[in-house]
């Protein structure tokens, strides 16, 4: 039986890809291993780090948008509340009447036509727009499956850009990233948003004053009921479709965790992975797959879904990750149950606890930590430890909404760091680091969710300790 394993071992596309072998072709157990071991190796850099790159400031940051169906759109009204230092010059979407509907906002946003020039009617249409030599930054809103090869072909044109999440779908993509963001010495940063959140920001300060003490643990995830909104075919805005079904096609034909990032970037930043720590294995597996297959059999005959029983994603992906100074990461997804949403945010040291939703602390010098906070000294250790962007910009953030408003700040901290000069909140490192998840869990999965190590995409300068950029230019 022991041979017939290492001699009988077949990976999918995208697992063989990850480890440089042809997907459907048959593998010893012992190669395998091998090449994931290597993952740790990190090849020869084409060009500098981007560890605090600067930039000469640009007054005012002339936007390219591609994809403004869903979260593209999204963005539109807080990009726009920062005008004069930011200005969308053009917008590239497959769709005529996305493309269309985008500027026909703008133009009810600012009770006047906007001169934004729209690109449309073709997959590569994009290209056009962002080989122009009048725009300064691109921001990437298509499917996940888009984001690479849009960001480095940006990168290229000597623009800067950033990502909605993940970044890249696979180790070879994410290297793109990197070599490109260093040969090209230009910003790279994912819009993981759920790092500007008030609470987020909020335990993140208290880290950052030592009220956890000696960080060991943490629980983070993305628990969102999305089944039906999964299914939705229609191209029609009103459904808020995901494009071409693009997030079930992934829960169809792969394993692993899908979305990692939302609940795993504000945890990397509490521990300061890339700061002086680093991810350094995971194991993960996937759950029995029960509630994909059943709304599957009710969807509409026309549906590419209708009863189809053999999605590869489990309800439940957990995955555990252990960092080099020995902490540990419990990380999960389950868009498909029919449980409230949660990012779940906990935190552990020696010193306090947290969890959210709803958000509770406990401390060792309050009864060694035997019961959460009352109301009374929860509320005055989150009035001390409220983070400085909060405390500066909360009426703001809230006016203009997106996500409680930290879509907002997302957005405008990314302009002024532009404006003024500043390197980025996070860099590239940060969005690779945490997109790999889903690769590095789905190859677990596939192979008995045995422990995979991660690249070291920093190739060693994540050892240094830095004040992380949202400490920074307040």
């Amino acid at each position: 039986m022991k041979n017939n394993r290492r001699n009988f071992i077949k990976l999918s596309a995208l697992s063989a890809g990850f480890l440089g072998f042809t997907a459907g072709a048959a593998f010893t157990y012992d190669k395998i291993q091998n090449r994931i071991n290597s993952l740790k190796d990190s090849p020869e850099a084409v060009g500098n780090s981007v560890i605090g790159l600067k930039h000469p400031p640009i007054k005012q940051v002339r936007i390219g948008i591609i994809g403004v169906g869903n979260r593209g759109y999204e963005h539109l009204k807080n990009i726009n509340s920062l005008q004069p230092n930011a200005k969308i010059v053009a917008i590239a979407d497959t769709r005529e009447s996305r493309a269309k509907r985008a500027v026909e906002f703008l133009n009810e946003l600012n009770n006047k036509e906007k001169d934004i020039d729209l690109y449309f009617g073709d997959e590569e249409i994009w290209r056009d727009m962002v080989k122009r030599t009048d725009i300064d930054l691109i921001i990437v809103a298509t499917p996940p499956t888009e984001h690479a090869r849009m960001a480095v072909y940006s990168m290229e044109q000597s623009k800067h850009v950033v990502v909605e999440v993940p970044i890249a779908l696979t180790i070879q993509e994410s290297w793109d990233i990197v070599n490109t963001a260093e040969r090209t010495q230009r910003h790279c940063m994912m819009l993981e948003n759920c790092c500007y959140g008030e609470e987020e920001l909020w335990v993140l300060n208290m880290v950052n004053n030592n009220v956890f003490g000696s960080l060991t643990h943490a629980e983070g995830g993305y628990i969102h009921s999305l089944l039906q909104k999964l299914f939705v075919k229609s191209d029609d805005p009103a459904t808020n479709a995901y494009y071409k079904q693009w997030r079930l096609r992934l829960h169809a034909e792969t394993h692993g965790n899908l979305y990692p990032t939302h609940g795993l970037g504000p945890i990397a930043n509490y521990m300061g992975i890339g700061n002086g720590d680093r991810f350094d294995y995971l194991v993960s597996m996937d759950s029995s797959e029960e509630s994909l297959h059943q709304y599957a059999e009710q969807s509409s005959p026309d549906n590419d879904f209708y009863n189809q029983k053999n999605f590869s994603h489990g309800d439940m992906n957990s995955s555990l990750i252990k960092t080099v100074k020995g902490r540990s990461i419990l990380l999960q997804h389950d868009v498909v149950s029919p449980r409230p949403y949660s990012r779940i945010n906990a935190l552990t040291g020696n010193m306090a606890h947290h969890e959210g939703y709803p958000s509770r602390l406990s401390l060792y010098n309050e009864d060694f930590g035997h019961d959460w906070l009352n109301e009374a000294k929860f509320e005055e250790v989150k009035r001390k430890y409220e983070h400085p962007i909060w405390r500066k910009m909360k009426k703001e953030a809230q006016d203009q909404g997106g996500h409680g408003g930290m879509d907002y700040i997302m957005l405008y901290r990314l302009i002024k760091n532009l404006n003024n000069g500043f390197p980025m909140d996070m860099n590239v490192y940060n969005g690779v680091d945490w997109s790999v998840i889903l690769p590095l869990t789905k190859l677990s999965v596939e192979l008995g969710s045995i422990p995979v190590k991660f690249p070291d995409f920093t190739r060693g300068m994540w050892k240094e300790e830095r004040e992380l950029g949202l400490f920074q230019n307040i």
